[in-house]
């Protein structure tokens, strides 16, 4: 079985293995050695600053003179969010008392509802300009044309999030580099933006498949891939890379508390679920004391970012406490398979095990 990995090679990685961004998990650390190692290693940045994301870059570039991916949102603000994003700011009340109750027993301030700033991308955008990664990812839609022109004007290579073939078609009319196929096995936030959620709830290998048939741009899969089995499985199915983020959450590299750590590897079966519960927005992580408080009570969740924000207190004061039941715990349905394992290690037995199924590349 051959990889078409071109695309991958072009840009000076050798193996078709990306680290997937993770906002709050991926570190500078986790980056660099996953390049290291001869996988593309990411760097989630749609909740830094401009100035943290110059600084971020920076640090990974002392880790490692390897190319590298940035990430950021292109939709999901305003107008822009999806229609099924939940209520509005003004039905804060419920949710209010709700964390109120939580808050008391974290011993943080009472909640209050602030009204969120304005999208951040293109401040966001002109950090990552100036820094010229070799490649600039997004979720959440489609930035504009000419913001587009300007990425590739840096000589940078764009990816772009589809959870439908509609929506690869989009991207590839966009002119990116690639498109990431991320299927309903995927962890954290999914980034439908063309049609509706639970429209775009297709497993990875078929919307691998999928969008393979639809699209000439190459396609990189992601969600619930584990190992090098499962990417083989992708590759059959016409994927040209893999990305793979719940695998690395146990790096010790890794930016995550211990007790989130430990919520994975203690995981026997999968008991992720599809939430609103954090954010706002669609996301899939493990099943736990917040997203049952609010089960039955779904129409209470706020609008992403505002629920996000809410509940950023909450969920800093668990991770600080141990607590996993407050936390947002993002993790595939491959879960059960995690690995502690370093990001290098990682790399490598991903390599092997790919051989083993019998993935070649150039």
């Amino acid at each position: 079985m051959a990889a078409t990995t071109d695309f991958l090679r072009v840009l000076g990685v050798p193996f078709p293995i990306i680290q997937a961004p993770m906002g709050g998990a991926d570190t500078p650390e986790l980056t660099a050695a996953v390049c290291n190692s001869g996988g593309l290693g990411s760097l989630a940045a749609a909740y830094l600053t401009p100035d943290q994301i110059s600084e971020a870059i920076a640090r990974v570039r002392e880790l490692t003179d390897k190319p590298f991916n940035v990430n950021l949102f292109a939709g999901g603000y305003g107008a822009s969010a999806p229609a099924d994003s939940g209520s509005t700011l003004a039905d804060g009340a419920p949710m209010l008392a709700l964390l109120a109750e939580i808050h008391q027993a974290l011993e943080l301030p009472a909640p209050a509802l602030r009204t969120p700033p304005a999208d951040p991308f293109n401040d966001q955008l002109e950090a990552i300009l100036d820094a010229r990664p070799a490649i600039f990812s997004f979720t959440f839609g489609i930035p504009s044309r000419d913001a587009l022109a300007r990425i590739k004007s840096r000589g940078i290579a764009t990816f772009g999030t589809a959870t439908t073939a509609d929506e690869a078609a989009l991207l590839e009319q966009a002119g990116v580099t690639a498109v990431v196929a991320q299927g309903a096995e995927a962890g954290a936030h999914h980034g439908t933006f063309a049609g509706s959620f639970e429209a775009a709830m297709i497993p990875t290998l078929q919307l691998v498949a999928a969008i393979h048939d639809r699209v000439a741009t190459p396609v990189i899969a992601s969600g619930g891939l584990m190992d090098g089995r499962d990417i083989a499985e992708s590759f059959a199915r016409g994927a040209s890379a893999a990305q793979l983020g719940t695998a690395f959450l146990t790096c010790p590299e890794c930016g995550i508390s211990e007790s989130y750590q430990q919520a994975i590897l203690s995981a026997r079966t999968d008991t992720t679920v599809i939430t609103r519960a954090f954010s706002g927005r669609p996301a899939r992580g493990l099943a736990n004391t917040f997203i049952d408080r609010l089960a039955g009570r779904e129409n209470i969740i706020l609008p992403f970012p505002v629920q996000n924000i809410l509940t950023r207190p909450m969920r800093n004061a668990a991770a600080k406490r141990g607590e996993p039941g407050y936390q947002s715990l993002w993790a595939g349905q491959g879960v059960t398979r995690a690995r502690t394992l370093p990001a290098a290690e990682l790399v490598r037995r991903l390599v092997e095990e790919m051989q083993e199924a019998g993935v070649v590349w150039a």
